[in-house]
């Protein structure tokens, strides 16, 4: 399973010292290299300067959920729309899965905020949460279509009561009417930080342990 064009891109430096997290988008792929975006690091929140040669542990993550990791290094930068960095596209048989981080998904309700570009906002709720995505019912008013991208703030209750947030970029999968004036909007996360997709799954497994115990 090879990266795709507009799939994000989970980055570590191979370095001596600490290892930076990074996270990039794929910009375009060809037979030798995948150019991505200037990554992003995930601690400092600035872009990270790569350089020619350096050693990259990347992955990212399928439709399904599954994470797939690969090794590789920078071999060049383009100019374009934006500034790229090209990586060693690898052998597919270079690329391994990590079936532990299969996602599972569980019906619950909860709180999500949702904002259409940069005005439009309202609050709606969940019908299903997963390391992969989420669902939510919401007015038939609200402008949303099938591969629109919104930017959600899902409110997390864990056992005990505390609370957590967790804020993504997500890509509209489906819009079915389920109601004469409601839309069921079936989402999969485009953006997500690491620690935010953790808080997710960490959800989930409570709830699913929960309905082992009934």
């Amino acid at each position: 399973m090879q990266p795709k064009i507009n799939q994000t891109m989970y980055i570590q430096t191979d370095t001596d010292s600490e290892p930076l997290t990074l996270r990039s988008r794929i910009a375009d792929v060809d037979n030798q290299s995948i150019y991505i975006e200037i990554p992003l690091d995930e601690k400092s929140r600035k872009l990270y300067r790569s350089q020619m040669g350096e050693k990259f542990q990347l992955y990212f993550f399928t439709d399904d959920g599954v994470k797939h990791l690969f090794s590789s290094s920078v071999t060049g930068f383009r100019k374009d729309t934006v500034p790229l960095v090209a990586i060693r596209k690898p052998e597919s048989e270079e690329i391994t899965k990590d079936q532990r981080r299969s996602f599972l998904r569980v019906e619950a309700n909860l709180e999500v905020a949702v904002r259409i570009g940069d005005k439009l906002r309202f609050v709606a709720v969940t019908e299903d949460v997963g390391g992969g995505g989420v669902s939510f019912t919401c007015e038939r008013k609200w402008p949303i279509v099938p591969n629109g991208i919104l930017t959600c703030w899902l409110l997390l209750i864990y056992k005990g009561g505390s609370i957590a947030h967790a804020r993504f970029e997500g890509e509209v999968v489906r819009v079915l009417p389920v109601e004469p004036d409601r839309n069921l909007i079936m989402m999969r996360f485009q953006d997500i930080v690491d620690s935010d997709q953790q808080k997710i799954i960490r959800f989930c497994f409570e709830r699913q342990l929960d309905k082992r115990k009934d």
